[in-house]
C-alpha cells in the first residue's frame, strides 16, 4: 500500500510539473551539454519512509508522508565540467555518522569524479556521476533530466540509504 502511494505521488508530481515548464527545450539542451548546470532541489523523498513516517507522526502537528518540502531552501548540486559541489539535506537511515553535528546531510566538493550522460528518443538525459575524492565516503548520483528542464535526483552511497530529490535546472548566474 505504501508503495502504491510512493507511486502515485510520483506520478502526481511528473503529471503537474509538466503543467508549468521549468525551461525551454533549447535551454536544457545548452546547459547539459556545457556541462554547466544547477539541480535544486524542491522535495526529498527518502527510501526508508516507514522509518521517517515513524518520526513524522510523532512531531507536533505533524501528518506522516513520504515527500519532505524543501521549497525556499537552497539547497543544491552545482554541476561544472571541474567540480561538483553537492548541499543536500539527507532523511533516512545512516550507518556511520560524523562527529559534527553540522557535518550531516550530503555535503562535498568533489573535483574528481566520472560523468555518463545518456540521451532517450525523447530528448530526455540521464547523467551518472560518481565521486571518487570525498573523504569518509564516496557518491553515487543518477539524475534524470527532462526536456522541459525538470528532474530527479537520486543520491546513493555505501554508508546510507538511497534518498531521491526532486527537482529543477537551473543556469548559473552569470558574474558581472
Amino acid at each position: 500500500m505504501k508503495r502504491l502511494n510512493l507511486i502515485l505521488s510520483l506520478a502526481f508530481i511528473s503529471f503537474a510539473t509538466q503543467l508549468f515548464a521549468q525551461t525551454n527545450k533549447e535551454t536544457t539542451t545548452r546547459i547539459v551539454g556545457n556541462k554547466n548546470y544547477i539541480f535544486v532541489a524542491n522535495t526529498a523523498i527518502p527510501m526508508a519512509n516507514n522509518d521517517i513516517n515513524k518520526v513524522l507522526m510523532m512531531m507536533p502537528g505533524g501528518q506522516g508522508g513520504s515527500s519532505i518540502n524543501l521549497s525556499g531552501s537552497q539547497y543544491d548540486v552545482r554541476v561544472t565540467k571541474d567540480s561538483i559541489v553537492a548541499y543536500l539535506p539527507y532523511y533516512g537511515r545512516a550507518f556511520s555518522a560524523p562527529m559534527d553535528p553540522t557535518q550531516g546531510g550530503i555535503k562535498f566538493t568533489s573535483k574528481d569524479f566520472s560523468y555518463t550522460e545518456t540521451k532517450n528518443k525523447r530528448g530526455a538525459y540521464t547523467i551518472q556521476i560518481n565521486t571518487k575524492d570525498v573523504s569518509k565516503e564516496n557518491y553515487r548520483f543518477t539524475i534524470n533530466i527532462s526536456t522541459n528542464g525538470y528532474a530527479s535526483l537520486t543520491a546513493t552511497s555505501v554508508n546510507k540509504q538511497p534518498i531521491l530529490f526532486n527537482g529543477y535546472l537551473d543556469e548559473p548566474k552569470k558574474k558581472d
